[in-house]
């Protein structure tokens, strides 16, 4: 269960060879503000290619607060 003063975001990570999102990772907002880019494995292109963070947009992000 997420804390309300969680600092860590999920963000999914995008492949510029393929535009499929197959990583998901969370990221520390205060320390790393820019966009991470990593070099991961895409399974769909069958090689190593350069991933680029983006929201993850599913609904499923936030915990939304109980109504009291």
């Amino acid at each position: 269960m997420a804390k309300k003063s969680d600092k860590r975001k999920l963000v999914g990570l995008v492949s510029e060879l393929t535009g499929h999102r197959t990583y998901y990772t969370k990221k520390n907002t205060m320390n790393t503000p820019d966009k991470l880019e990593l070099r991961k494995y895409d399974p769909i292109a069958r090689k190593h290619a350069l991933y680029v963070e983006t929201k993850k947009n599913l609904g499923r992000n936030e915990v939304k607060p109980r109504k009291k």
